[in-house]
């Protein structure tokens, strides 16, 4: 399976109904998938009335389209993702956001989104990264039904933000790639070392095994604590590493591995 397919099979996938609306991702199409319940908005052609008098309840053929996509990233470019052992978290968040637009198909539609604007794949990222703007930016222009992938180390997330995330999964197909920390096998430093900070600042302080062993068990809550809000606010998340990027994305969909774009 493909990531276009598994997008388009996605249950996730908020669905459209009433005459002149673009056609969802299940319904009148070409591929059988599955039998299933009947539920309140399928269309009556789908019925299978010979499945619904063996179960006792009506059933419905979900065959899967093809269908148009929009397809729309959000990259943090803020300078806590450039860090990074071999490479920098940014250019595995890169990676990922570059395989996720080579799924597009002709007549799919792929989109950057900025803080405050929507742009074309080819203009460049903003580097004044504010990870709320931007999702407020594709929570007001973004098509329902669209497909939104944020590759972030998620460190602006608010505490009353859930409002935005929700709403965001409600709207769109959203996807959430978490930068792991660098250091998360183990904090290298040991003695008096002076620390700072990716985006700003400095310290001094002593790094001793209880030290490593506090931001050890810190790191993990953290990243643990983050995929559980997000999914229970209806996102798909993965785990973003320096050497991952496509099989970031590959992981959070559940597949072994994505398709190159052929050159």
């Amino acid at each position: 399976m493909t990531l276009r397919d598994a997008l388009l099979r996605g249950r996730r996938r908020p669905r459209r109904f009433g005459a002149g609306s673009p056609t969802v991702y299940r319904g009148d199409g070409y591929e059988f998938v599955e039998l299933r319940a009947y539920v309140p908005g399928d269309d009556v052609r789908r019925i299978d009335w010979a499945a619904t008098a063996r179960a006792g309840e009506l059933q419905t053929r979900v065959v899967l389209e093809d269908v148009a996509l929009t397809l729309a990233a959000i990259l943090d470019t803020s300078a806590s993702l450039r860090v990074g052992r071999e490479r920098t978290l940014a250019d595995a968040a890169r990676e990922a956001v570059d395989a996720w637009f080579a799924a597009a198909r002709s007549g799919d539609r792929v989109l950057r989104v900025a803080a405050d604007r929507i742009a074309a794949p080819l203009q460049p990222f903003d580097e004044a990264f504010d990870l709320q703007r931007a999702l407020r930016t594709a929570l007001a222009a973004l098509a329902r039904g669209s497909a939104l992938l944020v590759a972030s180390d998620w460190y602006e997330l608010g505490e009353g933000d859930d409002d935005l995330l929700v709403a965001l999964a409600r709207r769109y197909d959203c996807t959430a790639l978490v930068a792991r920390d660098p250091w998360y096998d183990g904090l290298p430093l040991a003695g008096i070392v002076r620390l700072r900070g990716a985006e700003g600042g400095e310290l001094r302080a002593f790094i001793g095994r209880r030290e490593r062993a506090a931001f050890a068990r810190a790191v993990r809550e953290r990243e643990t604590a983050l995929h559980a809000r997000l999914e229970r606010c209806g996102w798909r998340t993965g785990i973003l590493t320096e050497t991952s990027g496509r099989d970031a994305l590959a992981q959070a969909f559940g597949l072994h591995a994505l398709e190159r774009a052929a050159r």
